[in-house]
């Protein structure tokens, strides 16, 4: 509007500047949920055309003032509709990508209406309350400005004594000197403003005094386009060095996010190599090429001024732009000094960044317990079956090949403990797909053993000596071997890219079952079998039944 911008960059500051001097937009307000836009007078009202207005007609519903000076939009009930069922969609599909990387939970994730419904197996309280605070948090991540060249705050206060009004309960105005950008020969300039810091009262969680803290910030008027961004701030025990919530503190902020969270292309947890022998964690950010190549303006056009970053409306940190960042990478740092709660803390934040920022926050209508006596009959038939199954096939190996089946099984449950092992610490939960993956890895590693047994039954047929059978028999099963666990491991590996839930965790138990098949079917059985053919007197032969 106005010939203002063109082309397909994002507008300026600059632009946004001279825009407000043209025309005043109101934010949606419920209950009837119009964009008021207002032509400011000495402006032509005629600008805003015919054309513009019939680019939003698809969506929009919007009427002219008698005037010709104000315009109310409204959206559409079908275009509402479409967008509720869309992010409704979109969530349920990120919800169960952050499910599913947190492990083996086998969780099923389904919809009705504009419900999430979200089953997950188990009876571990404190995990039940890490994946409800982890599917909850919308992860809405963005980069803003701060605006340090007003002291807002300062004015506030002043306005506040003249007026002898109270402030809330341990509310107190704070100076800073804040970084606001180069001087003419580059030298780095300063500013004192003060900023807001409410302290966190006895017997307060740090939640309820960020709800105290922003209510008294909704009766402010604010700047146009600005906002108030609120940080938590700790303090630290000088004899122990563990740090408490101390309560928050405010900064004044750009209302527009330079940069958003679809701009981030991966997320990944590090340690702070910069604090040393002490440790630390940050969250490490790689920008899409799009998000690059804003970044490195803004930091660029930004230097000496700084730059906040904001999680869900938390401002995470604010850091100043020493220099511009090209490369496409940022970082956020933490909070908390301590490292336990820091590691904590970035591998949760790196999880929902990777997944992807909800649409829209949500929150938890309704929370049920399944009893678990179907649950748990279902899976002490399901472990019956597999043990009965098992022991049948390990009963066959002692009949069919004697001495030789009493290795081959003890490889097998060998191999069972080392599966059990491997999936508890991957923390899986142990349900009728992963019960079934077991069971059939079993099978597999009798099969594998009785490959090698056949062979070595040929070679002691044509007449090699016990050690020469044995060199032979594993080394030409190996092929075979190799060549079913692989397609079986290829198999798996798909199902476990692209499946889900109860497909997801039978594709882990079944890759985890084959490569412990190899180390226990091929190694350990050879280890024990060498072993007896030591033990064989001169003369003696080997026996296979």
């Amino acid at each position: 509007i106005y010939g203002l911008h063109h082309g397909d960059a994002q507008p300026t500051e600059d632009v946004y500047k001279k825009l407000r001097d043209q025309v005043d937009l109101e934010a949606p307000r419920r209950p009837a949920d119009v964009i008021r836009l207002r032509v400011r007078p000495g402006t032509d009202p005629a600008k805003i055309d015919q054309r513009f207005l019939e680019q939003f007609r698809g969506e929009l519903t919007f009427a002219r003032s008698r005037d010709g000076r104000s315009f109310d939009f409204s959206v559409k009930e079908k275009a509402e509709s479409q967008i509720r069922e869309r992010a409704v969609s979109q969530a349920r599909e990120i919800i169960l990508r952050r499910v599913d990387e947190l492990g083996l939970r086998e969780a099923s994730v389904s919809t009705r209406d504009e419900d999430i419904i979200v089953e997950v197996p188990g009876e571990d309280e404190k995990s039940f309350a890490t994946i409800r605070d982890i599917i909850s948090q919308t992860a809405r991540l963005e980069f803003k400005l701060l605006d340090d060249e007003s002291d807002y705050f300062g004015d506030l206060r002043a306005r506040l004594e003249a007026k002898n009004e109270t402030a809330p309960v341990g509310l107190e105005f704070l100076r800073e000197t804040a970084p606001v950008g180069l001087g003419a020969e580059n030298e780095a300039k300063t500013k004192q403003i003060s900023f807001v810091f409410l302290k966190k009262q006895p017997q307060e969680d740090s939640k309820r005094a960020l709800g105290r803290l922003q209510a008294w910030v909704n009766t402010l008027v604010l700047p146009p386009d600005r906002e108030v961004g609120f940080q938590l701030e700790y303090q630290t025990d000088p004899d122990t060095l563990k740090q408490t919530e101390s309560g928050w503190r405010t900064f004044l902020l750009k209302s527009r996010a330079e940069i958003t969270g679809d701009m981030i292309r991966d997320a990944t947890a590090q340690p702070d190599q910069s604090r040393g022998a002490l440790g630390g964690w940050h969250v490490a950010l790689t920008f899409t090429d799009q998000g690059g190549r804003i970044f490195e303006r803004i930091t660029g056009a930004n230097v000496k001024r700084r730059f906040a970053i904001i999680l869900d409306g938390r401002t995470e940190s604010a850091p100043v732009i020493q220099s511009r960042i090209p490369g496409g990478h940022a970082q956020i740092t933490l909070g908390s000094s301590d490292p336990e709660v820091q590691l904590k803390d970035a591998r949760k934040l790196e999880l929902v960044l990777r997944s992807g920022a909800l649409p829209a926050p949500i929150s938890p209508s309704n929370e049920q317990r399944i009893g678990p006596s179907l649950g748990r009959d279902a899976i002490k038939l399901g472990v019956q079956g597999a043990l009965g199954g098992s022991l049948l096939v390990l009963l066959f190996m002692l009949v069919i090949y004697e001495r030789a089946g009493v290795i081959a099984n003890l490889a097998v449950i060998l191999n069972l403990i080392l599966q059990l092992s491997i999936l508890a610490t991957f923390g899986a939960s142990m349900t009728l797909p992963g019960i079934a993956g077991l069971a059939l890895t079993v099978g597999m590693a009798v099969d594998s053993n009785i490959i090698i047994n056949e062979r070595i039954r040929e070679e002691l047929g044509l007449g090699k000596s016990p050690r020469g059978a044995v060199e032979i028999g594993y080394r030409r099963a190996l092929n075979a071997i190799i060549d079913g666990h692989v397609t079986t491991v290829i198999a798996g590996l798909v199902l476990w890219q692209y499946g889900t839930g109860p497909l997801k965790g039978f594709a882990v138990t079944l890759v985890v079952g084959v490569v412990c098949n190899i180390f226990t079917g091929v190694v350990v059985s050879r280890l024990m079998v060498d072993f007896w053919v030591r033990t064989l007197k001169r003369g003696a032969t080997l026996d296979l039944g």
